[in-house]
């Protein structure tokens, strides 16, 4: 039997629906599929870095994401008691500034946009198997919206389903450099709480951070380490709120404001997953997940679906051959996500810096250009590798010895 679809993607969110879009803009048969219809919520770090706003840029969408409301992130600010750390990230493609969308906004310009592009949306689709036949996956099988049977073919099955994939629990991936789950955090939104950047505290064994969003909203987030977390737990609100006074003037401004909706949290685990195999592939945190401390994971999908769909545009074109095609995007995919990772990791532990880079901090506070490196590296616009490079650092210590 023919295979209908050169691709199917199942979830349709930030890692799924531009994998989609992109696919089928360069002229593939595309089916995209999602349990959800659009638009709705779903648990999330809002927060679109610059190289998220860029790819959006690159899309055609990120106007639509602006005419939204949602308020620019142009700075950083972090907060380590002693000095607070503020700058503006390096620029991709000539952009500095993040963006933090609802949810309910961003994905449903990201499911028009897929289908503008010409790929089939099913909302409301519920895939119950992964069809394999001869080891290699083949299609889906499900229900529609109105549950009837379906099953559906294609050249590959693209899991964009999430940390808890319905693609990658029926492929069985190999993990690797995996981490246990570090915090434990909430989020809620208040009104009549201005923030103008991403501002983040870290006290010990605490930690939040707030930005604004749409609807003249900021949504605030804080994390106790997961050891604690059954004590966060048993009092949501309380815990959030007595967690605050650590800093007077963030627990005054919060008492000005009003909260608008239920507080909304977890954890997760940290991993990798090899991200393809015979007739399947996986984007955004179905192959790479980590603690959301750095609010990292809408960028890293929206850089997995241009790679992916470069990789698949190779391998069903016959320029390259699958394996080697989709090898390359797991080791572009890998070289630039670990050292976010190992930072990301370290940071949501929620552990005060040791001695040496606390002495490290202490001498980028105050330098702006070491500031505006160091939130790069937040943002995505600066590799940890290169920040803490020992010419670097010993450009920061230089600087910081030098009487003013």
């Amino acid at each position: 039997m023919a295979k209908e679809y050169d691709a199917i993607v199942v979830g349709a969110r930030c890692a799924g629906s531009p994998t989609a879009m992109l696919l089928a803009r360069k002229g593939y048969r595309v089916l995209v599929v999602d349990r959800s219809t659009f638009p709705s919520d779903t648990l999330s770090t809002h927060l679109i870095h610059a190289p998220g706003v860029a790819a959006l840029d690159r899309w055609g969408l990120l106007d639509e994401v602006i005419a939204s409301g949602c308020p620019p992130v142009p700075g950083y600010t972090f907060d380590f008691g002693p000095f607070t750390i503020a700058g503006t990230p390096h620029p991709v493609d000539g952009n500095t500034t993040g963006y933090a969308p609802r949810r309910t906004v961003l994905d449903k310009i990201l499911v028009d946009g897929a289908a503008r592009a010409g790929a089939e949306v099913r909302e409301g689709f519920t895939v119950d198997e992964v069809v394999v036949e001869d080891g290699i996956v083949v299609g889906i099988r499900g229900r529609d919206a109105d549950g009837a049977p379906v099953t559906e073919r294609a050249r590959v099955v693209i899991g964009a389903d999430g940390r808890n994939s319905h693609v990658a629990k029926a492929v069985q991936p190999h993990h690797y450099n995996e981490k246990p789950m570090l915090q434990w955090s909430y989020y809620t939104y208040w009104s009549n709480l201005p923030a103008q950047r991403m501002e983040t505290t870290i006290r010990p064994d605490r930690g939040w951070g707030l930005f604004p969003t749409n609807d003249d909203l900021t949504l605030l987030v804080v994390g106790w380490p997961y050891a604690e977390s059954t004590a966060y737990k048993n009092d949501v609100e309380a815990n959030y709120l007595k967690t605050l006074e650590l800093s007077p003037e963030v627990a005054d401004r919060v008492r000005g404001a009003t909260r608008e909706e239920r507080f909304a949290g977890g954890a997760v685990a940290n991993f990798f997953r090899t991200p393809f195999g015979p007739g399947w592939a996986l984007v955004g945190d179905a192959g790479y997940n980590k603690d959301p401390i750095t609010a990292q994971g809408i960028s890293d999908a929206f850089r997995d679906a241009e790679q992916c769909a470069d990789a698949l545009d190779d391998a069903f074109e016959g320029r390259r051959s699958f394996e080697d095609a989709m090898s390359d995007y797991q080791q572009a995919r890998d070289a630039h996500s670990m050292p976010i990772y190992e930072f990301t990791t370290q940071l949501a532990t929620l552990e005060m810096p040791p001695p040496e880079m606390q002495q490290l901090l202490g001498a980028v506070y105050g330098n702006q250009d070491a500031m505006d490196a160091f939130v790069s590296i937040v943002a995505g616009t600066m590799s940890p590798v290169e920040f803490f490079d020992p010419a670097h650092i010993g450009q920061i210590m230089a600087a910081a010895a030098t009487p003013a």
